[in-house]
């Protein structure tokens, strides 16, 4: 099984800029669909964003669309999260995930998702 481990979490001023890192160890995540999610306390876990194995399909939830950009590098075996124009609700422990089946498309829904990593916060001030 794949082992995922976060990156890139931290304090931030609202407006500001973050870039998460999820490096994979283990096998390849080159075929597999991957995700981020992310939650706050006392709330259940939220979509962030999503990519297909080739790439090219991404998905982002309602709240991030026009902020974050989901991107992977197959040689580094690593998926990234690029979250801009950061809001203090954006603050979360944001969670990388696998999909468990090859060649699919990426899903929104935490169930779909095989793999997980520890999480890394992320604090926005306002």
């Amino acid at each position: 099984q794949v082992q995922l481990v976060e990156s890139g979490g931290g304090l931030v001023q609202a407006g500001g800029s973050l870039r998460l890192s999820c490096a994979a160890s283990g096998r390849s995540i080159t075929a597999y669909a991957m995700g981020w999610f992310r939650q706050a306390p006392g709330k259940e876990r939220e979509f962030v964003a999503s990519i297909n194995w080739s790439g090219i399909g991404t998905t982002y939830g309602d709240s991030v669309k026009g902020r974050f950009t989901i991107s992977r590098d197959y040689a580094k075996n690593t998926v990234y999260l690029q979250m801009n124009t950061l809001k203090p609700e954006d603050t979360a422990v944001y969670y990388c995930a696998g999909e468990g089946a090859k060649y699919r498309s990426s899903s929104s829904s935490p169930h779909d998702y095989e793999s997980w990593g520890q999480g890394t916060q992320v604090t926005v001030s306002s």
